[in-house]
């Protein structure tokens, strides 16, 4: 017919095709205690040309390093590396102990081995995790609102007062690795907070050798 568009590509062009992103929160839930292996990865759609960062937060403070926990933290951090690698999405990683946070790999493309950085991450003194999310909050402010936003918290929620949600995040996952025998539960109220997703350091069920 005369005037009628029948190709779908450039259709699909108009419109906007849908792609294909990691839910990781079905991921995980569906993972358990187990190994990730490629049988467990879940999708949702979202619109095309969206990109997706993840920003993790690693607390690298005194507490962490109670019980082996940083150690422990160090390997959920590498296997969120392979996850973010075989989805091919960005990341960015902040470490917050002392007086201030600091990058520790600013928003790129996952490489392939990350151990030899995670791997000699050390910790100690204070817990100023407002600090990370005081730089997540001023790196999406410079980037504007088409960079689909994650955040990963990885902490046992030894600090006080609780943050506010970082601004222009979609999606907030607290990761607890609170295993002390007084627990302050501070981890699930974050999440509760935060209207997002908390998640037992022992999902990941790996802790590092370093």
């Amino acid at each position: 017919m005369v005037g009628r568009d029948t190709n779908t590509t450039r259709k699909g062009r108009r419109q906007g095709t849908i792609s294909r992103s990691l839910d990781w929160a079905a991921t995980l839930a569906s993972k358990g205690q187990g190994v990730l292996g490629v049988q467990h990865l879940r999708y949702r759609r979202q619109p095309a040309g969206t990109q997706t960062t993840h920003f993790v937060l690693l607390d690298l403070s005194a507490s962490m390093l109670r019980g082996q926990k940083l150690a422990w933290a160090k390997g959920c951090l590498l296997a969120l590396t392979a996850m973010f690698y075989r989805s091919r999405d960005h990341m960015a990683v902040i470490g917050f102990a002392g007086q201030q946070a600091q990058w520790l790999q600013k928003p790129a493309r996952v490489p392939a081995f990350n151990e030899h950085w995670i791997a000699p991450l050390r910790g100690g003194g204070a817990t100023p995790i407002q600090s990370a999310i005081d730089a997540v909050n001023a790196e999406l402010k410079r980037h504007g609102p088409d960079r689909h936003a994650c955040i990963w918290l990885l902490t046992d929620g030894r600090f006080d007062p609780l943050p506010a949600r970082p601004e222009h995040i979609e999606e907030c996952y607290v990761i607890d690795f609170e295993e002390d025998v007084v627990t302050l539960e501070r981890c699930r109220r974050l999440a509760q907070q935060w209207q997002g997703h908390l998640l037992p350091a022992s999902q990941f069920g790996c802790r590092s050798a370093h």
